[in-house]
């Protein structure tokens, strides 16, 4: 089986759908045939009309003689082609959550793409600026250009969801149209689905096809409970397991956009986690697996300071249990980034609570970002300097060797020879980096044959790149 994002690079057709509002409802049993033959139809037609189409495209401009004649020249007639240039469109839903305009969808419908238009449940259409991508969540943030009229949907609380639970997921899959699909909350907390860094997804038996991506999942008072993103398939077709982000994680990115920031800040642990297994809990006196141990803690980050060691079993965020670095990582950043909250701890086999203090992980030393120009294998490659927030904000190990990929372009030469994101440079041509300003000095050296070494991953390789 596959996950599969729910969005579609197909040419976009319009929808139409009803006024929003909410009118709550309790939770009981059909109690006779009359009850079960009630219609969630005045809850679509009050919220869909918040639903939107998103269509993003993309101009790919063919690369010049110049870079041709560089690939020629390290690769030789066989090696990697230039591609021509080509247009890209993408198409997937949205979710009206704020009279000023802003609407939220997911990073993967508009990801690198430029020109981005919201086609509402009238017929009217709005140019939409990116405000913010979190593509560590897979939420993006538009605003409308000059929007008027709006409709939005309430955000709920997630966190208030039962197993059990009805729902309804409002989306455009296919480019047919309004859907709705009505299914119930078939699991909660999932993780280690593999879409997301943040992986805490809604599992719904809702139908969530292609092109569904950046809706509606809401419950019956009428309110936003997640954001439609992915389903589990053989086939790519719904099979009745679909997962949605937590408007729990949807509420943290908003006030981001909200407060005017281009990314979201995250408070930060400064350890590593592992999640524990039925052999780790038993050597640490837990009656079964869970909670997440601490390998390692950084010397000066905001565990060292909390006490916390090597060897904790870190069981709850605030009273919230935890079963893996998902579920830690995911319950940790919705305590935002001020203040303090309390870990619940097994150490020594014994339960201890600890209170660690919320901070923005550091940028010491700062970025000094450097963006190649110069011919050779980086040509394209922006590389800064490392810091606790350069490598929580690529998710990669601190470490003291080298400087570190921060940004490709897609067009450039290091993109094509293999570089990504989050590559640690630590010596080029034999000579280790201490800062960007070496990679400046060094690239400009020029030559045939470029010996690079590499940490990717925490596997340390060198290669040598030229003809």
């Amino acid at each position: 089986m596959r996950i599969v994002s729910c969005f579609m690079f197909v040419v976009v057709a319009l929808f139409a759908f009803g006024s929003p509002g909410a009118e709550a409802q309790d939770r009981a049993v059909p109690a006779n045939r009359a009850q079960v033959q009630l219609s969630f139809a005045p809850i679509v037609r009050e919220t869909s009309g918040a639903v939107v189409n998103v269509y993003a495209t993309r101009s790919e401009r063919r690369q010049n003689a110049g870079m041709e004649e560089f690939f020629r020249r390290f690769f030789g007639e066989g090696g990697p082609s230039v591609p021509p240039g080509r247009s890209q469109s993408s198409l997937g839903s949205g979710v009206i959550v704020d009279p000023a305009g802003l609407v939220i969808t997911n990073n993967h419908v508009i990801e690198n793409m430029s020109d981005v238009k919201v086609a509402l449940a009238d017929r009217r259409e709005f140019e939409a600026e990116i405000v913010l991508r979190d593509p560590r969540s897979d939420l993006a943030v538009l605003k409308l250009k000059n929007p008027a009229d709006l409709q939005v949907i309430e955000l709920g609380d997630s966190e208030a969801l039962q197993v059990g639970d009805l729902v309804l997921a409002v989306g455009n899959p296919f480019g047919v149209g309004q859907t709705v699909t009505q299914g119930i909350v078939s699991a909660l907390a999932r993780t280690q689905v593999g879409i997301s860094d943040y992986q805490f997804f809604i599992q719904t038996d809702a139908a969530i096809n292609p092109g569904n991506s950046g809706g509606a999942l809401i419950d019956m008072n009428g309110r936003l409970v997640g954001i439609n993103t992915a389903i589990f398939s053989r086939s790519g077709g719904n099979i009745g397991i679909g997962f949605a982000i937590p408007s729990s994680m949807v509420r943290v990115v908003l006030n981001s956009a909200r407060n005017g920031a281009r990314n979201v800040v995250r408070p930060w642990l400064g350890a590593r986690l592992q999640s524990v297994d039925g052999e780790i809990a038993s050597s640490i006196g837990l009656p079964r697996p869970t909670g997440v141990l601490v390998t390692s803690v950084y010397d000066k980050g905001p565990a060292a300071d909390a006490g916390l060691k090597r060897g904790d079993a870190i069981l709850a965020v605030d009273g919230q249990s935890v079963d893996n670095p998902d579920g830690f990582g995911y319950r940790f950043t919705l305590k935002g980034i001020q203040g303090q909250t309390p870990l619940t701890i097994l150490r020594d086999g014994k339960q201890i609570n600890i209170s660690v203090r919320l901070l923005p992980p550091p940028e010491n030393p700062s970025r000094s970002p450097v963006k190649v120009t110069s011919r050779s294998p980086l040509s394209g490659a922006t590389l800064v300097n490392m810091s606790p927030a350069v490598a929580e904000e690529l998710q990669i190990d601190i470490s003291d060797d080298g400087v570190v990929v921060a940004d490709l372009d897609e067009n450039g030469i290091a993109a094509s020879v293999g570089f990504q994101k989050g590559d640690q440079i630590v010596a080029i041509n034999g000579e280790r980096l201490t800062s960007t300003k070496d990679v400046d000095r060094l690239t400009r050296r020029g030559g045939g044959y470029w010996e690079m070494t590499i940490n990717r991953g925490g596997r340390v390789f060198t290669t040598v790149l030229g003809r």
